[in-house]
């Protein structure tokens, strides 16, 4: 795929004027937007995607096209995965619904910078060491067994990291958060201090971070393509902020996404070291020839096979959360008034006896 400095020069600034766009609408009033709304910008960034991979289909053929849409489907998926992880946080520092928006969006920010360096440095050390892709393999293998693992556990508190401890410790923040989403704010006293947004855009940054050691990996065992890469990334993270809202709980009702995404990477990973196999030069393995036997997993396949996992995953996860309501309501139906089954009322006109008797009054 020939892309030269002008086309990625054009790309940059096309992509970083949307999101100056989007970056501003946000800064002119923090604000919790409607389903309406997020819809409308999560459809907006849908469509965006889906004719840049038209594009590159029309101008580099359909090999490198179904790269784009394999790795950004993987991408996309990842992110609504690391979506539950920010539902934690803004519950765990109690951010205010109005602020989320903006704590959002520079999450985003901040993992668009740090995907950059990790692109940039995983094009350079493939460039260089073929054996990379037996690591990247062996990291998306052991990542999707942690996730297959862990998948059914509470995730409802969230473990600090070190960089949150030390920031908790050597950080003075006020007790309240700015209404206007500053992230120093001055005292009554007339002081001027960090507000707790500090921390939790900390928590955010950090967890891109380890977002990133995954999502990485696991497009570069789809495409070589350094380009194809960074767009994937960008358009995968697009619309995230909005997506936040527009599922609100139906995150909750996503139960198996995990374990389709544990099988997404595994698939990766095997594909990876089998691609590392047929190009090997390691001496230690095959006396250092290729391994004839192993073999080409064509894009075709992986993205048949990421968009059918995905779809199969959804579509039990809501099957699976219908049923688990349907026995919720049928257990509460038969052990008497609930919240959801309040005690029926008396026929109108009628009172209860207890409530018609009058209580005598005590006379001193």
């Amino acid at each position: 795929m020939g892309v030269g400095t002008q086309v990625w020069v054009i790309t940059l600034i096309a992509l970083v004027g949307i999101l100056l766009a989007d970056l501003l609408i946000i800064g002119r009033k923090p604000h919790e937007p409607s389903a309406k709304e997020s819809a409308l910008w999560v459809s907006l960034y849908l469509t965006l995607a889906v004719i840049f991979g038209i594009g590159i289909w029309l101008f580099e053929g359909g090999g490198f096209a179904g790269q784009f849409f394999a790795g950004w489907l993987t991408e996309y998926s990842l992110s609504v995965d690391n979506l539950f992880v920010f539902v934690i946080i803004m519950a765990r520092f109690a951010v205010p619904r109005h602020l989320q928006q903006k704590v959002l969006m520079i999450g985003i920010v901040m993992a668009l910078v740090m995907r950059g360096i990790f692109i940039a440095a995983g094009a350079a050390l493939i460039s260089r060491f073929d054996w990379i892709f037996f690591i990247f393999g062996a990291f998306l293998l052991y990542t999707a067994v942690k996730m297959v693992r862990h998948g059914g556990e509470d995730e409802s508190e969230l473990k600090e990291n070190t960089f949150i401890k030390v920031a908790r410790r050597w950080l003075r923040t006020s007790p309240d958060y700015d209404e206007k989403g500053r992230l120093v704010t001055t005292l009554p006293d007339g002081r001027r201090i960090l507000t707790p947004l500090i921390i939790v855009i900390i928590a955010i940054g950090t967890t891109d971070l380890i977002f990133a050691l995954d999502s990485i990996p696991a497009i570069f065992g789809l495409t070589h393509e350094a380009y194809i890469v960074f767009t994937a990334n960008v358009f995968a993270l697009m619309g995230l902020r909005q997506l936040y809202f527009l599922l609100g709980n139906l995150l909750n009702r996503l139960k198996y996404l995990s374990h389709g995404l544990a099988v997404v990477l595994g698939f990766i990973g095997v594909k990876l070291i089998l691609e590392a196999l047929a190009g090997n030069n390691l001496p230690f393995i095959n006396n250092g020839e290729p391994v004839s036997w192993a073999p080409h997993v064509p894009i075709w396949f992986s993205l048949g096979f990421i968009g059918l996992t995905l779809g199969v995953t959804t579509v039990l996860s809501l099957i699976s959360t219908r049923n688990d309501r349907i026995r919720a309501a049928a257990a509460a139906a038969g052990q008497g008034p609930t919240r959801n089954n309040p005690p029926r009322k008396a026929p109108s006109g009628k009172r209860p006896a207890a409530a018609n008797r009058r209580q005598p009054t005590r006379r001193r």
